[in-house]
């Protein structure tokens, strides 16, 4: 059975929602692809993401916003026989998002972004303190082209 493709955008931000991290894809001035776990928030469309101010993500970013985040779940091992290697598989759900990183740097849109993120995770929203907030850089990807896929789903 092939995997099937998942186009509708409920289920995508389903896919998404019930991922724990996602992996965030980028390629470096020299090719070179450069993959990290992160945890992020979505809401109307947008992934938010967020980090430090500097750092190598952030020099390969400003060249190349380019990203491609990856989301996964549902993971669940099938065989049809114990003893044949070749019969096992993984039941899952995927989802692929390409687009481009904006940095927002505006502190309203920093707490917005960060308690979306937090949301995510806790179901709360947070006060935040002037230094933090300062101090942290807000990632907002604006995705132009969603892949779904789920397999024996």
């Amino acid at each position: 059975m092939k995997a099937r493709t998942v186009t509708n955008l409920t289920d995508i931000f389903d896919t998404i929602l019930k991922s724990e991290v996602c992996y965030v894809g980028m390629v470096d001035d020299s090719g070179m692809p450069y993959v990290l776990p992160m945890n992020f928030g979505l809401k109307d469309g947008f992934i938010y993401l967020h980090s430090a101010r500097s750092g190598k993500k952030i020099s390969i970013l400003e060249k190349n916003p380019k990203v491609c985040v990856c989301f996964s779940n549902e993971h669940f091992l099938r065989w049809q026989n114990e003893s044949v290697a070749c019969s096992y598989s993984m039941k899952y759900k995927s989802v692929l998002a390409h687009g481009e990183v904006e940095f927002i740097e505006e502190s309203e849109e920093k707490v917005r972004a960060l308690n979306i993120i937090m949301h995510h995770y806790t179901g709360k929203e947070f006060k935040y303190s002037a230094p933090s907030i300062r101090e942290i850089l807000i990632w907002r990807v604006r995705v132009d082209k969603w892949e779904g896929r789920y397999y024996r789903y």
